[in-house]
């Protein structure tokens, strides 16, 4: 019995109270459709960039210029080790055969 009443005090203050009942709704679901568009949005900006590294190979190696962390400490720029003619060589040198 005491369920009963409290869905006939629920209906009653939703029919007597329309316009927020509409506006609450209608905030509900801006909000559910807002997360559902940026979990999509975040979904396709991974897929992109995965489709962009991949595209790249595996044979490549990208070297940017500049500082690194080590540590946690930031060190100046210039202070990483440099690449030189040499590097190339090397790197096939010490690379273990990938069986594909």
């Amino acid at each position: 019995m005491r369920l009963l009443s409290i869905l006939k005090i629920a209906i009653r203050s939703l029919n007597r109270n329309k316009m927020r009942s509409f506006l609450t709704m209608l905030g509900v679901i801006i909000g559910v459709a807002a997360v559902i568009t940026m979990l999509a949005v975040g979904q396709g900006a991974r897929d992109a960039i995965k489709a962009q590294i991949a595209a790249l190979g595996t044979n490549v190696i990208l070297d940017f210029p500049g500082s690194f962390t080590q540590g946690g400490v930031r060190m100046e720029a210039g202070s990483a080790s440099q690449l030189t003619r040499t590097t190339p060589t090397r790197l096939k040198n010490s690379a273990a055969p990938c069986n594909s």
